[in-house]
């Protein structure tokens, strides 16, 4: 009789820790290959299904597939954002799970926590832009926000710019960037990090990088604050007033054609009839292949717009799979023993 035992494995958020997952180079390295595969059609990438719990707080749960056909492994994140969480229970506003299958037999090989992925490719793709679009001696950050993705957002940088030395931060409220503080500084020990005291403009205003990374809907980087030869990352939706991006001499996004139908800032604008197809300077992809020129000088301010591409997600999993694997991390989850009619209680256990 052949054997019907279906297995994964399980690796939470702690195992995936653990086994050296929370790795920028990796997920950038990922991230790199993946926008490229995409770019060759070496991708399989459905329109993503979103359900919305209440339309004023977007509260939601999404389901986001991929498949890489020739590493032929296909992938789902299951990702719930409810931005009230944080103010309303004291606890966080995204969670995740990721589910990876090899797709020569369809069965499952992997279920993983996913809110690490997920936070490490929004980190790494920032970073990656910053490698070909900020300057290569910049020295000073500035954000606005000190939550989870500015705390990913500050790693990845360092990552990607060595040079950087200072990072100002501005939150809502001092105790966030207190927080902030206590938990980078550890981590960032040659980086002097600066609290703010929610000034806004003190945080950027000197930067070679800029970071927006907020849950708020409002405009609240200004053009006037932005230096010139500064590398503008926008992680969030709408966070920076419309002369931002009119100001900068570049534009650039992961993915324009998504962008574009979406929320975020550059949307608004482009849908107020402001912004043509023309004004976008090219998405990430075209600067990776070298079809269009990243940073060409020290003074050219340059926007990055980021919407979230869930084919890198998958990607950076698959990346972080193999290192748990390879570490002994996670555990072994069974599926089934055995096919439903093969089981010799399943008379005991039906319902007629």
């Amino acid at each position: 009789m052949f054997s019907h035992e279906i297995h994964c494995q399980y690796y939470s958020q702690e195992d995936l820790l653990g086994a050296g997952c929370l790795d920028i180079r990796m997920a950038m390295q990922a991230a790199e290959e993946a926008i490229i595969a995409f770019d060759q059609g070496d991708v399989i990438f459905p329109d993503k299904i979103v359900q919305i719990f209440n339309d004023d707080t977007q509260e939601r749960i999404n389901c986001l597939p991929a498949t890489f056909k020739t590493r032929k492994i296909c992938g789902v994140k299951w990702v719930s954002v409810f931005p009230p969480n944080p103010v309303k229970h004291g606890i966080q506003n995204l969670s995740a799970v990721i589910i990876l299958s090899e797709i020569e037999h369809g069965f499952p090989i992997a279920f993983m926590e996913g809110t690490l992925c997920s936070n490490v490719r929004v980190g790494s793709m920032g970073a990656l832009a910053a490698k070909h679009l900020a300057r290569q001696d910049a020295e000073t950050i500035g954000f606005i926000g000190a939550g989870e993705q500015a705390k990913m957002h500050l790693i990845a940088m360092k990552t990607a710019l060595p040079s950087l030395k200072r990072c100002f931060v501005a939150a809502k409220l001092p105790s966030e960037e207190a927080q902030f503080l206590k938990e980078m500084s550890p981590i960032l020990s040659d980086m002097e990090i600066v609290a703010c005291d929610s000034d806004l403009r003190r945080a950027v205003v000197d930067a070679d990088v800029i970071v927006t990374a907020t849950s708020a809907q409002a405009p609240l980087l200004k053009a006037g604050w932005i230096k010139p030869g500064a590398f503008y990352s926008h992680v969030g939706g709408w966070e920076d007033e419309f002369a931002v991006a009119k100001l900068c001499d570049k534009i650039v996004c992961d993915d324009w054609e998504t962008v574009k139908h979406r929320t975020q800032t550059l949307s608004r604008i482009y849908q107020a009839g402001e912004m043509t197809d023309a004004d976008i300077h090219a998405d990430l992809v075209d600067v990776l292949m070298g079809r269009k020129p990243g940073r060409e000088n020290n003074e050219e301010r340059i926007y990055f717009n980021a919407v979230g591409l869930a084919y890198v997600d998958v990607a950076i999993a698959v990346a972080m799979y193999e290192r748990a694997s390879e570490a002994g991390m996670g555990q072994d989850l069974k599926i089934q023993h055995e096919m439903i009619f093969e089981h010799a209680h399943l008379k005991d256990w039906v319902r007629v």
